[in-house]
C-alpha cells in the first residue's frame, strides 16, 4: 500500500524582528541567495553588496512549537542620509509565499522601525511584479527604473500609514492568514 507523502510543514505563527543572532543573519543571507541568485538569477553566486555593511537585516522566523526555527523571510533597511531610509532585498522562502502575511509584516516593521529612528523619507526599488502589493500598503510609485536588467519601480512609503515602532529587536508576532 502506498501512502501519499506529507506536505512540508509550514508554520502558522512567525516572529518578525531585527536579526540579532548570528544564526538569524546567516539565515537571512542564505534566503537572499536562494531567492535572488538561485531562483531569480538576478545575481551570480551572491547578492551581498556594500549596503550590507551598514544595513539592518530584518527577519521573519517560523516557529516550531514555541521556539524560533527558521528564517523564512527577510528585508534590509539602511539610512543613506539623515532622515532618508531605504528598504531592499525583500525575500520570502518559496514554500511560505502563500502564507499571505510575511511580506506585509516585513515591510511594516521596516518602515515603522525607521520611522521611530527619525525617518522622513522611506524609499525602495520594487520589482515590477511586487508593485501592486506595495501600493496596497500605502506606497506611491515615483518612477519606473531598470535595475539588474529587470523592470522595477522607485517607490515611496506614506509614513503616516506606518506609526513609529520602537522595539524592533523583539518585533511582533504575525499569523498565517486563514484560507478563504
Amino acid at each position: 500500500m502506498m501512502f501519499d507523502p506529507f506536505p512540508p510543514f509550514v508554520s502558522s505563527e512567525f516572529q518578525v524582528k531585527y536579526a540579532t543572532e548570528p544564526w538569524e543573519r546567516r539565515g537571512a543571507a542564505a534566503l537572499r541567495r536562494a531567492v535572488f541568485c538561485e531562483e531569480q538569477g538576478v545575481f551570480a553566486g551572491d547578492d551581498r553588496d556594500a549596503i550590507d555593511d551598514i544595513a539592518t537585516p530584518i527577519v521573519a522566523l517560523s516557529s516550531l512549537t514555541v521556539a524560533p526555527d527558521e528564517v523564512v523571510g527577510t528585508v534590509r533597511i539602511h539610512e543613506e542620509a539623515p532622515g532618508l531610509w531605504w528598504g531592499s532585498r525583500l525575500a520570502v522562502a518559496k514554500r511560505y509565499r502563500r502564507v499571505g502575511t510575511l511580506g506585509t509584516a516585513l515591510i511594516r516593521l521596516a518602515v515603522r522601525s525607521a520611522n521611530a529612528r527619525g525617518c522622513t523619507l522611506f524609499l525602495a526599488h520594487v520589482q515590477a511584479g511586487n508593485a501592486l502589493l506595495f501600493q496596497r500598503l500605502s506606497w506611491d510609485v515615483i518612477e519606473p527604473v531598470e535595475l539588474h536588467g529587470r523592470p522595477h519601480f522607485l517607490m515611496q512609503a506614506r509614513l503616516e500609514a506606518y506609526p513609529p515602532f520602537a522595539t524592533p529587536e523583539t518585533g511582533f508576532r504575525a499569523h498565517r492568514k486563514a484560507a478563504a
